[in-house]
């Protein structure tokens, strides 16, 4: 009479584990980690340390592509490969079907994050500043009649960052932090965009993150990446995983 009890539970096991070993690969499926394209090319970098922020990242996989190969991966069929697409190039060319396929990915929904020199790539090409949020300036030039300087930056400054809001996603957890860092300034910052960073460094522009969308895209910008400084940063980690998730709409 003891023994039925152990076997009821056993009969019950073996009916059940399936069941439950199904469920689970049904959320898995339901789940799957976020496949990133990280573009480089047109900047130095230190690629070890760079590349181990990505390898790190337990929420994702991830395919490196550099310039001049990158552009055939924002081809329609390619793109299929991933979810999210990381910049972090600092590239000139790129052709008129290469604009359309950029364009199309985000009308597409493709989450885009832009990190540190990407946000001086595509100079003679108008829309990518609007994508982005921003127009750094390489060289001199004439805006609507209005004189630019060349935007500037100053390696090796140690400086505090402020959280604008805690509770955003892409931020959420976080406050604010010290970083050693690569500082831009006299970049422009477009209208509508929505800070996420701020400093008061004055060799640095005082808005370094935000995000804004475009078409169907999420779009996320941070001023910081320059080298291992920023990379092995906790809180600079924890940002870009954020904003990878954000992006995909997995927050």
């Amino acid at each position: 009479m003891k023994r039925w009890p152990l076997l009821f539970v056993w009969l019950l096991a073996s009916v059940l584990a399936p069941r439950f070993a199904s469920g689970a690969d049904h959320l898995t499926a339901l789940n799957p980690k976020i496949r990133v394209l990280v573009v480089t090319g047109g900047h130095p970098f230190e690629h070890g340390p760079f590349f181990k922020l990505f390898a790190d990242n337990p929420d994702i996989t991830f395919k490196a592509v550099e310039h001049p190969h990158a552009q055939a991966m924002f081809r329609p069929q390619a793109a299929k490969q991933y979810d999210v697409l990381v910049l972090y190039d600092m590239y000139q060319e790129i052709s008129d079907q290469g604009k359309a396929d950029f364009i199309n990915l985000l009308k597409a929904g493709k989450g885009l994050v832009v990190l540190h020199h990407a946000i001086a790539s595509y100079q003679d090409w108008p829309e990518y500043q609007k994508i982005i949020g921003a127009r750094y300036y390489l060289q001199p030039t004439v805006v609507d009649g209005v004189e630019k300087a060349r935007s500037a930056y100053r390696e090796g400054m140690h400086f505090r960052i402020h959280i604008v809001d805690p509770r955003n996603p892409i931020t959420r957890g976080m406050h604010d932090f010290e970083m050693h860092d690569e500082c831009y300034r006299l970049f422009d910052l477009a209208d509508g965009v929505h800070p996420l960073l701020t400093t008061d460094e004055p060799l640095s522009n005082k808005v370094i993150a935000w995000w804004k969308t475009y078409a169907a895209a999420r779009v996320v910008y941070i001023q910081s990446g320059h080298d291992h400084f920023a990379y092995d940063n906790p809180n600079y980690q924890r940002l870009l995983r954020q904003a990878i998730r954000w992006v995909a709409r997995r927050e």
